[in-house]
């Protein structure tokens, strides 16, 4: 169940509820991060998902300033995709933010262990998809970073099995937490991570893209952002 000690929280679609240098602020918060280029529904649903299964207080669509794993793809520039994020958020339970831009940080582990010293009473959960967990050990320093915060991996068509029956799958088996117990994810001492089996999406920023729907074109600021953070696609 979400905390009873969490302080009201003020709808704000821009994100600007969360600041820069933290706050005293005790709940459990859903990290989505990405590069939403574009966002799309299936971060809505993953987003919503959490908060029912993981009993969070609330999700955070973390848009990435670039991402190191994603260099020389067509980019569109952060404020373009920082709008497609807003446009899925509702500004109180589930907040599109900017705060990885804000902090400077490259990668996500660097960009977890800020978040952790400047909200301390937080209990952070990283949200991911399948197709995430099977690409980790791209990420840099991986493994310190299932040490920081449990982990919530939502099913993908096509990337199920190579998520839990690939590399790191295997690496992290004995920490695997069973669904039934996803409700306190957030509370349990990391490494801690849970597989959360249920309705699939092939939705795609990429096929997105290439239907037209998102004109990275117009707006690609793919030099600036290669400089910055984030591997989740």
């Amino acid at each position: 169940m979400p905390s009873n000690t969490s302080p009201p929280v003020l709808s704000d679609v821009a994100g600007a509820s969360i600041p820069t240098w933290g706050d005293g602020r005790r709940a459990r918060i859903g990290l989505l991060g990405g590069s939403f280029n574009p966002g799309h529904l299936w971060h809505r649903a993953i987003a919503r998902r959490a908060l029912k299964v993981l009993g969070l207080d609330q999700v955070w669509l973390m848009v990435s300033p670039g991402n190191p794993l994603k260099t020389g793809q067509a980019m569109a520039g952060f404020e373009a995709r920082m709008a497609t994020a807003r446009a899925l958020a509702d500004g109180r339970k589930i907040v599109a933010t900017d705060i990885e831009a804000r902090l400077g940080s490259r990668y996500t582990v660097d960009t977890v262990s800020l978040l952790q010293q400047r909200f301390p009473h937080v209990r952070f959960v990283w949200l991911m998809g399948a197709d995430g967990l099977a690409s980790l050990s791209r990420w840099k320093r991986w493994r310190v970073l299932v040490h920081d915060l449990p982990i919530a991996v939502f099913p993908r068509p096509g990337q199920n099995a190579p998520a839990l029956k690939g590399a790191v799958g295997h690496a992290l088996a004995r920490w695997r937490v069973p669904t039934c117990r996803a409700a306190v994810l957030a509370l349990l001492s990391p490494p801690a991570w849970a597989f959360l089996a249920g309705a699939q999406n092939s939705i795609s920023a990429t096929a997105i893209r290439k239907r037209g729907g998102f004109p990275v074109g117009v707006c690609s600021q793919a030099g600036q952002d290669r400089q910055n953070t984030g591997e989740q696609p």
